[in-house]
C-alpha cells in the first residue's frame, strides 16, 4: 500500500450555544471500523463567530496558518499528533 502524501485533515463547524459558532480542525487517526473513521481533534477555536460561514472562513484561516499554501503534508509541515 502506497502511503498518501497528505494528512486527513477534516475542518467542522459546531454551535456550542445559540448563535455561538465555533470551528474545529481534526485528523484522521487509525482504526478504521465498519467505514467509521475517527478523528483527533487538533485545534479548535478560542472564541466563538456569529455564524457558520464565518467560523467556517476562519477555520480555512487557521488550515493556512498551520499548514501553509502546501497542505497538511505528511513529511513534517505542520503539527503532528502522531
Amino acid at each position: 500500500m502506497v502511503t498518501p502524501r497528505f494528512r486527513n485533515i477534516a475542518l467542522t463547524v459546531h454551535e456550542l450555544e445559540d448563535g455561538e459558532f465555533h470551528w474545529v480542525l481534526m485528523e484522521a487517526v487509525d482504526g478504521a471500523v465498519d467505514d467509521v473513521l475517527p478523528y483527533m481533534v487538533l485545534e479548535t477555536a478560542a472564541h466563538p463567530q456569529p455564524n457558520y460561514s464565518s467560523a467556517l472562513v476562519a477555520g480555512v484561516a487557521a488550515m493556512r496558518r498551520l499548514f501553509g499554501g502546501e497542505g497538511p503534508r505528511r513529511d513534517g509541515f505542520g503539527p503532528t499528533l502522531f
